[in-house]
């Protein structure tokens, strides 16, 4: 894999997603062992391998069985990611069945299908984790439905929101993401065993036999045209958890400009003992924040070159299939790393209602100028009302006069409006909009989803055409 080979000095804030594990070289080659298992016994099924041979292959495709030194040796001379393998299988399946081991198969038959049930694996957890993430988002969204917050576009104060419409915002991708990951799985979990260019001719007239076996054994489906230049499914899946870096990177960089003290609004949980800095010892410095805005990058990073990797020239081409295999571990690692940060982060935000509020008066009254203006509207026509307000609010942004004076000494303000109405109409928490009911059914919404992720294992359609 490409990222973080040394670890991250964060890791032990969070829980292990235990994604890493899984592509260990150990468990690929317990995977490895598991499709040429199936293998066998489809082929015995089909007529192409004798019975007690796929028989004593299965009960063999056990990793522990084989000399893994004897392995490792024999990789370094033969140069070659698969045949090593095989041939510690067949000698320890012995001399009577061991013929019959990778019967018709060709390297990235076995190499990918075993890959796709990693990444199998390895979806389940991210799945969990996103339900994880959506309940934790869901609590926080109704805790703080009702907490006033200004809302910022374009890095100023626009209109005021509640928290927990913010939250909803986070909420809306991540839902999406949860339905993304779902609706990959049909052309994610594919078995890919057409023999060495597609076309089964090592199989025969049993090749689609062969794959369907196969495929039900492993739980995988087979593929409509079994070709190894064909890898949309993994490069899809990269590229829906590039989204989802996208959601957590955004949500972030969210909490990290909230947390600096000249908006003090909320921060990740620090717990005890975390130190910010080695020489200022006052600092409180975001650290899972940060971590998930550099997986973040690096995660969509990993786009482009899944992109390329579907560049194979006519029927294979290794280099294609070995970026894709870097590729979509890296970015599965990435995923579930950050996903168990923010969880963490989202299940601890610490808030602070009265800065929120405080900020909220920075701009003594001008975040309820939208409020006013369109109230005036009523009144006077909408254009003019929006140039009454504006010459009041630009001239308080320039000079120590404040806006409700300004506006009080408008003629046409006055002439419409008494004091105690423009302080109404410029009051935050008289202008939240929806936002209150937004947070509360996006928070329902969320609920709902990380219900139906924890429902059960990946769904498994029935054999495409031909099988």
């Amino acid at each position: 894999m490409i990222v973080a080979p040394f670890g991250r000095f964060t890791e032990g804030r969070v829980p292990d997603p235990g994604i890493a594990a899984l592509f260990s070289r150990e468990h690929r080659w317990q995977a490895r062992l598991d499709v040429e298992a199936a293998l066998a016994l489809a082929e015995a099924d089909a007529g192409l391998v004798p019975v007690e041979a796929a028989k004593a292959i299965a009960l063999t495709a056990r990793l522990e069985k084989l000399d893994i030194k004897r392995v490792l040796a024999a990789t370094t001379e033969a140069s070659h990611p698969l045949v090593p393998l095989i041939e510690e299988f067949a000698r320890v399946v012995g001399t009577q069945h061991g013929g019959w081991v990778h019967w018709g198969a060709t390297t990235q038959n076995v190499t990918q299908t075993a890959d796709v049930l990693v990444l199998r694996e390895a979806h389940a957890r991210i799945k969990a984790l996103v339900g994880d993430v959506l309940r934790a988002g869901a609590a926080q969204a109704r805790r703080s439905a009702r907490l006033p917050l200004a809302g910022r576009t374009h890095s100023q104060h626009a209109v005021p929101i509640t928290f927990g419409f913010k939250v909803a915002a986070w909420l809306d991708e991540l839902v999406a993401h949860a339905d993304r990951l779902e609706r990959v799985e049909d052309r994610l979990f594919c078995v890919l065993m057409g023999g060495a260019v597609g076309t089964f001719a090592s199989f025969g007239s049993a090749g689609r036999a062969v794959e369907a076996g196969v495929a039900r054994r492993l739980g995988l489906h087979p593929m409509r045209v079994p070709s190894r230049a064909i890898n949309d499914g993994i490069v899809e899946y990269v590229l829906v958890l590039a989204q989802i870096a996208g959601t957590i990177g955004k949500i972030a960089k969210d909490v990290y400009a909230l947390m600096q003290p000249e908006f003090g609004e909320a921060f990740e949980p620090i717990p005890p003992g975390t130190v910010g800095s080695s020489t200022m010892p006052h600092k409180r410095n975001p650290q899972l924040v940060l971590d998930m805005l550099t997986m973040s990058a690096e995660l969509r990073a990993l786009a482009a070159p899944a992109l390329e990797s579907m560049l194979h020239d006519h029927e294979a081409n290794g280099a294609m299939t070995a970026l894709l295999e870097d590729v979509s571990a890296s970015a599965t690692v990435l995923a579930g790393d950050m996903l168990a940060r923010l969880d963490v982060v989202l299940a601890g935000l610490e808030l602070d209602g009265e800065r929120m509020r405080a900020n909220l008066r920075l701009s003594a009254g001008m975040i309820g100028s939208e409020s006013l203006m369109l109230a005036l509207g009523e009144k006077i026509g909408r254009q003019r009302a929006h140039e009454v307000v504006y010459d009041a609010a630009q001239k308080a942004a320039v000079t120590d006069t404040p806006f409700l004076d300004l506006l009080t000494q408008d003629p046409v303000v006055m002439g419409t409006f008494t004091v105690e109405e423009v302080r109404g109409l410029l009051d935050p928490t008289g202008y939240l909009g929806r936002s209150v009911q937004i947070a509360e059914g996006m928070a329902a919404l969320a609920q709902g989803v990380a219900a139906r992720l924890s429902d059960g294992p990946a769904r498994v359609s029935e054999p495409g055409p031909g099988a």
